[in-house]
């Protein structure tokens, strides 16, 4: 039992199965929808299972541990791994990605390949969040962008071309300074005539050369994450998205670069994080107010609301950059409160816009009263966005305060001018909120349209946004249940910046 290949087949399920989903008998679109749904369904479950009963408490570093010969000629091996810091984003993804096919459910044009996609996706992300092989790191994060781009292009708005080819073009090109890395690190690891890509391989390196490495890597997880100025792409792909692609991409894409800069480039290069951290606290803290001021200025909805996922990534490299287990575990805390909100947002401005087809907020207004559903919860998550107390927003934010501000590692006046700049964002960010449910919900504009009748939330809508708000308040009443996940190795890493 103990032997048998949970993780792989964890990883493996949703790509296998999404291309059996091209010789499903063609029954019209509902078989395709209920296929998909019930593999998201069952690898979820799987998930929770396999966690549940083989995530034992007593070894907090690597709980689950697959380790096999992949490529025996190459001496390749396919290494998977769970532990604190991966499990919350894994179950994140099986999460949001199950709610995301059903979000999917209005889409009829190509239904295969679309549901395909998402499949594919999942696969891709999940396996990121495992890899424990630094070259299957690299390859499962190649493998969810080519679903990204098909996604974008064949089921995108009108400026869906150029969203698409700005989206590879950028992470395509940060692509390549991980795979020059990831390479580096293997060669340099190496003394002999095979490579070794163990990412718990523990290596010393040369001062410049670890400089190095820590720079490549960042680039490309700071393309992912996005970290200003490598940022440009995301609201014009969130701009053209379908909005059940939207969920995937601020719900999981985006913190599979947070989690890059966490895995690899804090616990493989300690020395070059410690001289870097300064700087990540400062290129935080203005991604905060930039984003957050640059968010209040977007006429288009979603385009708002990913300029907001902008400001709130400030707060997980702030948390990063502060070198403790506080701030570490705000950060993380973050990373999996964001995906639940960002995809929250998202999804309920994909099913405004299916009523209304307005994208620009002024043109909007008077939604209220048509769409009573649709306006009490989005006012709910934009509060939990704002971070609402009694919202997981809150108390992520509030722990990554408390990480900057106990850091011993800087001088009392910078912490203090970083936690006003902070402060500032968080003053701005229920200003563009606040806004944005002003023009949406009130006024008259949508009740002046003649034969103006719009239909709210149905059962499958109300139970997506549902399933989505209880874990936000969750853990906004009760974080330690995700906090408990990621202590133990949050403080293995912090540590090794206090013991070198």
């Amino acid at each position: 039992m103990n032997d048998f290949p949970w993780l792989t087949i964890i990883v493996v399920l949703p790509i296998f199965a999404g291309s059996l989903i091209f010789f499903l008998p063609h029954r019209g679109n509902k078989v395709i929808r209920w296929y998909t749904i019930c593999i998201g369904i069952l690898e979820l479950l799987l998930m929770t299972y396999t966690f549940c009963y083989h995530f034992q408490l007593n070894d907090p570093l690597t709980q689950l541990v697959e380790d096999s010969k992949w490529i025996d000629c190459f001496d390749f091996y396919w290494r998977l791994g769970i532990d604190g810091l991966s499990i919350g984003p894994i179950l994140l993804t099986g999460f949001i990605t199950t709610l995301a096919t059903l979000a999917a459910w209005p889409v009829t044009r190509d239904p295969r390949l679309f549901h395909f996609l998402m499949l594919a996706m999942y696969s891709g992300q999940i396996g990121s969040f495992s890899s424990h092989d630094l070259l299957l790191f690299f390859i499962m994060w190649e493998l969810e962008l080519i679903p990204v781009y098909l996604l974008l292009f064949m089921w995108g708005g009108r400026k869906r071309l150029y969203s698409a080819t700005k989206f590879i073009l950028y992470t395509a090109g940060g692509s390549i300074f991980l795979l020059i890395g990831v390479l580096g690190i293997a060669l340099y690891g190496s003394n002999e005539p095979t490579l070794n890509f163990d990412i718990l391989a523990n290596q010393s390196y040369p001062v410049a050369l670890e400089l190095i490495f820590y720079i490549g890597f960042l680039i490309a997880f700071a393309v992912k994450s996005p970290i200003i100025p490598l940022h440009t792409w995301l609201p014009d792909t969130h701009g053209e998205a379908h909005y059940s692609t939207c969920m995937l991409l601020a719900g999981i894409l985006l913190k599979m670069g947070a989690y890059g800069l966490v895995r690899i480039n804090m616990e493989l290069f300690p020395h070059a994080h410690s001289i870097f951290s300064p700087w990540l606290i400062i290129v935080g803290a203005i991604q905060i107010i930039y984003a957050a001021s640059t968010s209040l200025g977007q006429r288009n909805l979603k385009k708002r609301i990913a300029y907001s996922s902008v400001s709130h990534m400030g707060f997980i490299i702030i948390g990063v950059g502060s070198l403790t287990d506080t701030g570490l575990n705000g950060s993380i805390l973050q990373i999996i409160s964001h995906g639940f909100i960002g995809a929250a947002l998202f999804f309920l401005a994909g099913t405004s816009y299916d009523r209304v087809r307005i994208v620009y907020l002024d043109e909007m207004g008077g939604m209220a009263i048509p769409l009573p559903k649709i306006f009490t919860m989005f006012s709910i998550l934009a509060m939990a966005s704002l971070a609402l107390p009694g919202m997981s927003g809150f108390i992520a934010e509030l722990i990554v305060f408390f990480g900057i501000i106990t850091s011993q590692q800087y001088l009392l006046m910078p912490k203090m001018l970083i936690t006003f700049v902070m402060a500032i964002g968080m003053i701005l960010t229920p200003i563009y909120l606040l806004s944005m449910l002003r023009q949406m919900f009130y006024g008259y504009k949508i009740l002046n349209v003649q034969n103006s009748y719009f239909f709210d939330s149905g059962p499958r809508e109300l139970f997506i946004s549902i399933s989505i708000l209880l874990p936000i308040m969750g853990i906004g009443i009760y974080p330690d249940f995700v906090l408990s996940l990621s202590v133990d190795k949050v403080e293995t890493i912090i540590s090794t910046y206090f013991f070198r």
